[in-house]
Formats: C-alpha cells, structure tokens, sequence
C-alpha cells in the first residue's frame, strides 16, 4: 500500500466540519487502498481544552478506524488575550517542526490551510526533503481575514501573512482548492500551479432518505456547527423574526458566541428559538431527522468560501436556507437546494423564512426527497476522489 501523510490542525474526536472534512479525505483515500497518516494537536477543539484522554500527555499515537493518528503537544487556548494566543499556536507550530524535520516521512504529504503558520512550516520542511506537497486549501487566507475584519489591512500581520500564503503556493508541488474562487485566486499569483477542484462532499453511506416529516408541527429550522464570527449566528438570532410564524429556529454547537447567544435565547420567549449542546456528528444526525430545513449562514461575503453543510445537509435530504453569498449561493440555486437570501440582508431573510412558513409540509416532503435524490447523484466524495487518484494527485 502506498503511504501518504496529512497534516491538520483538526481531527475527531474534535468536533465541527474541519475535523469532519480531514476524517472523510482519510477514510476515503484509505479504502481506496493508501496507507494513511495524520498528524494534528492534541484533542482540544472548540473549547480550547484538551480531552480528558489526553490530558498530561506530551504525544499520543492512536488507531481511529485504520487510520494511524499521530497527535502532538499543544499549549491550548481560546483566550482573548493575543500573547496567549500566539503562545498556544506557536506551541504546536515548533512540536510540528521538529517532527517533520527529524521524523520520516511519507513521500506524499497533504498540507490542510489554514491555518497560515502551521501550513507554512510543514510546507518548508517538506520542501527542502522534496517530498510531494498536495495542498488543500479550504479558506484563502488572509483575505478571508480582511473581509472579516479579523485583520488590519496592510498591517504588519497582513504583510507577513501575505507572504506566507504566497511561500506555499510557490511550494506547493499541487493544490487542491475547495471552491472555484480558490483556484482561481491562485491562477492569478501562479498561473501555471497545478490546480485541482476538491469540494467538501460527505460521506453519509445513506441509500434511502431517513428524514421524517412531521404533520401538525412547527416547521423546524437548524443551524448545527461553529458558533464564531464568520458564521454570525448570534447577530443572525437578534435580527430574525419568527413572531406569528408557524416556524421554529434551533440551533446545535459551541464557540465563541456560545454564552451570549444562551443568554439571548433564554430572554426571547416570543422567538421560538432553542439552543442545543455540540453534538458529534451520528448523535446530531439522529436529532435532526424530525427536522425540516437547514440554515447556512455567514456574516459577510467571504471570497473562495464554500461552508460544507450545504453539502452535507443536502445529501441528508435538508432544504437549504443559505444566507452566505459567493459561490455557495450558486451552488444553492444551480442545484435546486432550497432559498438564497442576501448575504447581510435581514430583512430579505426574514421574507424568505416567511415563504418557507407558508410551505405545506407534503410538499416540503417532496422537496427533501428531491434534494436527497439530487445531491446523492452529484455530491459524490467516491467518485470525486477516484477521479482524483486517476489524474495522479494523489
């Protein structure tokens, strides 16, 4: 079996679609007969706490479902304070170095980025042991910063950010870009880089549709995921209106925002609006099967960004209500997945929940059916990753 090794920030049992997007590539490029490796932190994501497993340990290697799982020290944080912060990224930034630069390797390596530092540094090692650097972009960073106003334009950070972004596109023996926006932002700073389309397809191995629409019930929309800033949930929860509405908003995940928005929807009394715990990923598909339409939403436009719940919650059979712009718009509406509203638009989102309000659930029946039928033919992570494996990226 040929060996390849990837390198990621997350990896389960942390929880969330980064975590969840590494694991699938992993278990599908090892049925596909790789002998396959991950390297990450230790377990501490999202609450920047490591695991009880792993707690006082400097390093673990772990089996996860034929996966060899190499797990290194990290100083965790989510703290506010920016030293802490650094701290608790450079922490598992020079475990990584020292690793790749002592330790063998595979001679195919795919980096996950961002993040920016840890993508760059293994980059650099695998360089100079001219090893085969697949690339796998998810996010364009710093730009998605910028948009964000996470990052100061023209700021020392995002002058030396900027470099790092174009180090490993420069390195990069190939790069795998998860939106066309991606690679096309490439092409315009390496026009002849080798670029391949990978889109965050699940693997659900669900044959038949498995959801179950309820008569005489409120329709039920979910936001299931990370509650941070890109993502916008808590602002979206202050501005959306369900009142006289026969619907219901719930929201599954933990993050940033998690205490503010607890706090806001324990005071909304008129809102319809339940928060939920993070759940992993089989426990939260079991809860959601009596629901009826998945929210996608992000704070901003945010360019190269293509959020996988859309497919994911698609090949589930979920309409989708995507409030998020760019390419997933697109996606939505080509696809026939369910509403778009404009990204930052409230008002507009407020009228499309009360379109969906109005929808008779035989025929939300319907369009669940139709979604899972649809995305099941064109979401395929089998095929995408064959097709792969036969133009030899991998």
């Amino acid at each position: 079996m040929e060996e390849i090794l990837i390198i990621s920030n997350y990896y389960p049992p942390e929880k969330g679609a980064a975590a969840n997007r590494i694991e699938q590539l992993a278990l599908k490029l090892n049925q596909n007969k790789y002998n396959v490796s991950v390297i990450c932190p230790l377990g501490n994501y999202p609450k920047g706490e490591l695991f009880d497993e792993y707690k006082g340990k400097f390093s673990v290697t772990e089996n996860r479902d034929g996966i060899t799982v190499k797990r290194l020290w990290i100083y965790p944080s989510v703290s506010k304070n920016l030293l802490v912060r650094i701290i608790s990224v450079l922490s598992f930034s020079a475990m990584l170095f020292f690793y790749l630069l002592f330790k063998k390797t595979p001679k195919k390596v795919i980096v996950q980025s961002p993040p920016l530092l840890l993508s760059f540094i293994s980059v650099f090692v695998l360089s100079l042991k001219n090893k085969k650097i697949i690339l796998n972009i998810s996010d364009l960073w710093p730009m998605a910063a910028i948009e964000l106003n996470a990052l100061k334009k023209d700021s020392f950070s995002h002058k030396f950010s900027l470099f790092f972004e174009r180090y490993i596109y420069k390195k990069a023996t190939l790069i795998l870009g998860q939106s066309n926006e991606i690679i096309k932002h490439v092409r315009t700073l390496f026009p002849d880089k080798k670029c391949f389309l990978y889109r965050n397809f699940p693997d659900h191995n669900v044959s038949e549709i498995e959801l179950k629409t309820e008569e005489n019930q409120p329709v039920k929309i979910f936001y299931a995921g990370l509650l941070g800033i890109a993502q916008g949930v808590f602002e979206l929860c202050q501005k959306i209106d369900l009142k006289g509405l026969n619907v219901e908003l719930h929201i599954f995940g933990d993050g940033a925002e998690k205490t503010q928005l607890e706090a806001l929807i324990s005071s909304e009394k008129e809102q319809r609006l339940f928060f939920h715990e993070m759940l992993d990923r089989t426990e939260l598909h079991q809860q959601l099967k009596s629901f009826d339409v998945a929210i996608v939403p992000l704070k901003t436009r945010i360019y190269g960004s293509v959020p996988s719940k859309i497919f994911e919650y698609g090949s589930l059979g979920f309409p989708i209500l995507y409030f998020g712009g760019g390419e997933g718009e697109t996606i939505v509406i080509e696809n026939n997945l369910g509403w778009v509203a404009t990204v930052g638009d409230y008002n507009d989102l407020n009228e499309k929940i009360k379109i969906i309000s109005s929808v008779k659930k035989a025929e939300l029946d319907l369009m669940k059916r139709q979604i899972f039928e649809k995305s099941q033919r064109e979401f395929d992570l089998d095929n995408q990753v064959k097709n792969l494996i036969e133009k030899e990226v991998f």
